[in-house]
């Protein structure tokens, strides 16, 4: 009678595949190749410029600086600057819209993203969309309408979108849905600031 086998059971030598984001299929496998692509293509850019535009669109400082200005400008005049006021509700969607898309969505951030990145709450290791390129166009997008100047503006949005992909922080779909969804964010917040000068009347718009 030929031995017992000793090796273990099938399915104990079956390894666990890891969970995929809902963003697969041909689209997500042309994004990430281009991505990668993208991210080898330039890595002769100096990673410090590249980590000056990372923090010039940071959520840290966009959105305590309008908010310190803001209450600032309460206490120091009768009028509020409607500028202001549009920024920071601008600023507030994106932090709402983009935290529920990431949480909705789940998708990871590339492999090669090198682990510099400082990490605020747990929707940031999410990749789609990206943050910044939201946060970077709502305020092109809300300034220019303000007669800001918007070729500067822009400019420096599209340079903060495209940093994101060569840093290795997210994929070509991550940023140009962030910025499609940051330009929303601007008329909407454009919208709710008309209908907040027509009832508030120390807005001054």
């Amino acid at each position: 009678m030929a031995p017992a086998s000793t090796s273990p059971p099938a399915k104990a030598q079956v390894t666990t595949a890891p969970a995929k984001s809902p963003l697969v299929g041909g689209l997500g496998d042309l994004d990430a190749a281009v991505s990668l692509r993208l991210h080898a293509l330039f890595l002769p850019v100096p990673r410090l410029l590249l980590k000056a535009l990372e923090v010039a669109g940071d959520g840290r400082i966009w959105l305590p600086v309008p908010i310190s200005l803001l209450l600032i400008s309460t206490t120091t005049s009768s009028k509020v600057s409607p500028l202001l006021v549009g920024l920071v509700a601008g600023l507030v969607l994106d932090i709402l819209f983009v935290g529920a898309a990431k949480l909705i969505v789940r998708r990871p951030r590339p492999a090669y993203n090198a682990a510099d990145m400082y990490v605020a709450v747990a929707a940031d290791h999410w990749s789609f969309p990206s943050g910044h390129s939201s946060r970077a166009f709502l305020v092109a997008a809300f300034l220019a309408a303000g007669g800001f100047p918007r070729e500067a503006l822009f400019l420096w949005a599209a340079s903060t979108s495209a940093s994101r992909v060569l840093l290795g922080r997210h994929y070509v779909l991550d940023v140009v849905a962030g910025a499609c969804l940051g330009v929303f964010e601007a008329w909407l917040s454009s919208l709710l600031l008309r209908a907040m000068c027509a009832r508030i009347s120390f807005l001054v718009c």
